[in-house]
């Protein structure tokens, strides 16, 4: 059996990934989100 059909019918190993994937993306974006807002911001002088 390959790799991708295992991940395909083991609805375990499928939702794990795949959760991952979803709070990977979200660390992902909230890093970039918050790079960009603090290089944005106004600094106090």
């Amino acid at each position: 059996m390959s790799l991708w059909q295992q991940f395909m019918q083991d609805p375990v190993i499928f939702f794990s990934f795949t959760g991952l994937a979803i709070v990977l993306g979200l660390c992902m974006f909230y890093a970039i989100y918050f790079w960009v807002k603090i290089s944005k911001a106004d600094t106090p002088k």
